[in-house]
């Protein structure tokens, strides 16, 4: 199978070497293969409440990927373990800005974000150990299920210049994954390709549709990822035949590759791209990335309202 996309096959002469050469190029040379800027700013909500699907991973390495190639990105981290952010080269001991005070309404969004060390291009708005509790206290506030989509305001996002909102969120189906379902217009949702690739799936399309009909009519799945792909096994082809027959175009063309170097990166507080660029991890990231920049730039995301 093959990773990468966009490349002309009918080129003649093209070859796989050249083909892995094309694409380490566009991660070591991002100033030459830059991506196209979306027609109008997206807020998507990286979401599955089974966790160890590569939710984090995807968010952070798609997110430095298309700030490395010119976009400018804002991730929220809104899970407690504060992963993102620490991928990101982000501070988040207590008493940090961070999204928590911007939930509860003590700081405005810009008051939070910092810039992240993975680009100039990233910034992140990073989780503390103090977002554990915030379910709680949420629960008593008005509209709380609305705290994200009102620090998530255009006047804030157009401060902060950016181009793209990721909202990683945490491995559970609670009231911070529905604040950022009613703060987005969209979802992206990562499936690794192993046995209990959908177990669980159909709660979280239940939860998106409910939160749909209630608390954000524009809400949509408009990009599935395949991830943790191990070319070695049937296994692997049939969950990505599957996903694809019951999804069809919303699920990308790339899929990620079960890679040690993926799975090391975290541990050096690094996306896969700073870590080890030239791996087949980091082209792949930076191959997905540009399928959603290029869909972004057609408008192909968008879906109307519907009654």
């Amino acid at each position: 199978m093959t990773y990468g996309v966009g490349v002309p096959r009918e080129t003649s002469g093209w070859t796989p070497i050249a083909e892995e050469a094309e694409r380490a190029a566009r991660v070591l040379h991002p100033d030459r293969h830059r991506m196209p800027r979306p027609r109008h700013r997206r807020v998507l909500t990286v979401a599955n409440q089974k966790g160890g699907v590569g939710k984090t991973t995807t968010a952070v390495n798609l997110a430095a990927a298309l700030a490395m190639h010119g976009i400018r990105v804002l991730v929220v981290d809104l899970d407690p373990q504060g992963n993102a952010s620490t991928a990101l080269g982000v501070e988040h001991r207590s008493g940090t800005p961070s999204v928590y005070e911007a939930l509860i309404g003590e700081l405005d969004l810009v008051e939070t974000a910092v810039g992240s060390t993975a680009s100039p291009n990233l910034l992140c708005v990073p989780a503390t150990i103090d977002l554990a509790g915030a379910e709680i206290e949420l629960v008593g506030m008005v509209a709380r299920e609305n705290r994200l989509r009102q620090a998530l305001t255009a006047e804030a996002l157009d401060a902060l210049d950016v181009d793209y909102v990721l909202i990683d969120c945490p491995p559970s189906l609670g009231l911070l994954t529905v604040n950022a379902l009613v703060a987005a217009a969209e979802v992206l949702i990562p499936i690794q390709c192993e046995y209990y690739a959908l177990e669980g799936l159909g709660q979280l399309l239940s939860n998106i549709e409910l939160v749909r009909a209630h608390l954000n009519t524009s809400l949509h799945v408009s990009t599935i990822l395949l991830t943790m792909y191990d070319a070695r096994t049937k296994l692997a082809d049939q969950v990505t035949t599957e996903v694809r027959e019951h999804f069809g175009d919303v699920v990308l063309r790339t899929v990620i590759p079960r890679s040690v170097k993926v799975s090391e990166a975290p541990g050096y507080a690094q996306t896969v791209l700073a870590y080890d660029p030239g791996s087949r991890g980091a082209m792949s990231y930076v191959d997905a990335a540009r399928e959603i920049a290029e869909r972004g730039a057609a408008g192909e995301h968008a879906e109307e309202n519907e009654g």
